[in-house]
């Protein structure tokens, strides 16, 4: 299981313009929660591939972002439990991460949160099967310690994406795994609408179109791997893996071009 967060500084060759009428450029520090989708499992080369780097290249070529620097936090088989705030596990990672850039108030924090499909499973993840209210909780837990120790950031959370009906590996998920993922969904929906009112303008739904993009592209964005009720689809290939994050990237940069009070 990878435990390590690496923070990458996109080196993108830009020309500055100097134009007094020219809006200033948003900088953005990107700190990735996930699973093995997110750290980019079964790519020859995550560190070139996985969706929080193709995330932040799409976002460093748009026009109203300056530079984007990013700490892939995903793990491999983590759910909403390994993150939790007080527990001995990987929340401490992402702190770490994020204090390396926290001095920075320049730039504008942003959490990216995509997790579920570890939780979703039948068993052999941490705290599986995860209830939709248990779901809730946990998530809940990791928004208000990110709220408490980053007042200003941004949280975005992703609708986890689909995977085959037949995943088994070393978990099992299967059609009732995947039932239970569907059901977080308007969990999610739900706790961006509860902090609309407790935060304004702090936690957002991110991408959603991921879910049936994967579900009617596999065969082609995801890798068919081998399990215990044969050929599965679960991560992203790199082509897949570039989609999701160029998803990631369009739902980033649609909170960060909302007009703030």
């Amino acid at each position: 299981m990878k435990k390590i967060c690496f923070v990458i500084v996109l080196l993108v060759m830009t020309l500055n313009v100097f134009s007094q009428n020219a809006p200033a450029r948003k900088q953005v520090n990107l700190i990735f929660i996930g699973n093995s989708i997110t750290y980019g499992a079964g790519l020859a080369n995550p560190r070139h591939d996985a969706p929080p780097v193709k995330c932040a290249i799409y976002l460093n070529q748009q026009p109203t972002v300056g530079q984007v620097k990013f700490a892939n936090c995903g793990v491999s088989g983590a759910t909403t439990f390994d993150f939790l705030p007080d527990s001995v596990g990987l929340f401490k990672n992402v702190v770490d991460s994020a204090n390396k850039l926290r001095d920075e108030t320049w730039a504008t924090m942003v959490f990216s949160v995509m997790l579920g499909t570890n939780d979703s499973a039948i068993r052999g993840t941490r705290g599986a099967p995860v209830s939709k209210e248990t779901y809730a909780q946990n998530i809940k837990s990791i928004i208000d310690r990110l709220l408490a120790l980053y007042p200003n950031c941004k949280i975005i959370l992703h609708r986890p994406i689909w995977y085959s009906p037949n995943t088994y590996n070393g978990s099992e998920y299967l059609q009732a795994g995947l039932n239970r993922l569907i059901s977080y969904y308007p969990v999610l929906q739900d706790i961006v609408v509860e902090y609309s009112h407790r935060f304004p303008n702090q936690v957002y739904l991110g991408d959603t179109d991921g879910f049936e993009y994967f579900k009617s592209h596999y065969a082609t964005d995801m890798q068919a791997e081998e399990g215990n009720a044969w050929t599965f689809y679960l991560h992203p290939n790199v082509q897949g893996a570039l989609h999701l994050g160029e998803l990631w990237g369009k739902a980033i940069l649609r909170v960060l071009t909302i007009p703030q009070p």
